[in-house]
């Protein structure tokens, strides 16, 4: 293989691959990127086994096609330290040579055929719907799941596709959130029922591959991988196994709630004063409700008191919930501060629910007092 590459978008390409590629495995292949070169397209490809990628790079020379495996750690180094606009590739089957115009480096060869398969977007029946639509889904909702758990599907994001909406979920078991999005159907997609569970760690990855725009990306889920295609590249993960929450159940329908229209940005900015003297054993903030009026309390022994009080459009009897101040603070951040939300509580007891008017919810189940 010997190629000429633009030094800037080959190293933006690379890193997006390396992402993937772990630092340490029993398989010390997997801690290379492999280049595979036709005499049309670059290819950059990384895994862990559980994750692959595929990233096609733009602006290259191909003069002879072929492929290369290249450890991530120095190549990611030529790549940054290089102030050379265009760089020189050159693998045969004994030394991979890299060339600036005055730089000469060469790097331990590795057999290609011995670098796993990443598996490639061939589906001819998929979902479809804008990247920044599943990207405000993945924010919404992988804050919400819980990587350390015994109960390994609360460690993923949960997805479930109807042809017309894409819905997901992610819950530790004292919260849950919940995002609709709008999709459009290409083909007949494989239907996984309810078995679409999608590692937080991938759902991290995936949320860097796709562009901040409408760009449209294609989705493929199958018994136990999903594949997703986006306009700078292909990715793919295995799916977690295990039981999830039947978490339909969990959301409050309720006529006898009291639902309160609060502004995102005012609440923070109270919720945050109130915290200031909370500690990791003492997390619980009081909301309290009454006479046109909401007041966040909260009292460490070791620290202090606080209150802070915000106009609130509420008429009512006084209530009080006691919730985890992190897991609100969670909610507010992944909305814009010029945006309400309706917080719809019945009392001290029962779960709070919080949703907005793009089909956004959020269920905080409350804190007993011996647990603030």
């Amino acid at each position: 293989m010997k190629i000429t590459i633009q030094r800037e978008p080959f190293l933006k390409a690379f890193q997006l691959a390396a992402t993937v590629a772990p630092s340490r495995s029993p398989k010390a292949i997997l801690q290379n990127v492999k280049i595979e070169c036709t005499d049309s397209a670059c290819v950059l490809t990384a895994t862990d086994m559980e994750v692959g990628i595929r990233v096609v790079v733009g602006d290259v020379t191909i003069e002879t096609a072929g492929s290369a495996v290249i450890p991530v750690t120095r190549l990611s180094m030529i790549l940054r330290e290089s102030r050379d606009e265009t760089l020189n590739i050159d693998a045969t089957p004994d030394k991979t040579i890299i060339k600036g115009k005055g730089s000469k480096f060469e790097l331990q060869a590795h057999n290609p055929d011995e670098f796993p398969d990443v598996s490639d977007f061939e589906a001819k029946d998929y979902y479809e719907l804008p990247s920044n639509v599943l990207r405000e889904l993945i924010k919404r909702t992988l804050f919400a799941t819980d990587a350390e758990s015994s109960r390994y599907a609360l460690g993923g994001v949960k997805l479930e596709m109807d042809g017309e909406k894409l819905v997901a979920i992610g819950t530790d078991g004292r919260r849950l959130a919940v995002q609709h999005g709008k999709i459009e159907t290409v083909g007949t997609p494989t239907d996984t029922g309810t078995s679409t569970i999608v590692p937080s760690r991938s759902m991290q990855l995936i949320d860097r591959i796709l562009p901040d725009s409408d760009d449209k990306v294609q989705i493929s889920p199958q018994s136990n991988e999903l594949l997703v295609r986006s306009p700078d590249g292909i990715f793919f993960t295995r799916l977690v196994e295990g039981r999830y929450p039947k978490w339909r159940d969990v959301i409050p329908k309720r006529d006898d709630g009291h639902k309160i229209e609060i502004a995102v940005g005012p609440m923070y900015q109270s919720l945050r004063q109130a915290a200031i003297v909370s500690s990791d054993e003492s997390r619980g903030v009081d909301f309290t409700f009454a006479d046109g009026s909401l007041v966040l309390s909260n009292t460490t022994a070791e620290v202090g008191e606080s209150r802070i009080e915000m106009p609130v459009p509420y008429d009512g009897e006084s209530m009080t919930i006691t919730l985890d101040h992190r897991y609100v603070a969670d909610f507010l951040k992944v909305l814009a501060p010029d945006k309400t939300f309706t917080f719809d509580i019945k009392d001290g007891e029962q779960a709070a629910y919080c949703s907005t008017e793009d089909e956004y919810g959020y269920v905080i189940m409350p804190l007993s007092k011996d647990r603030r």
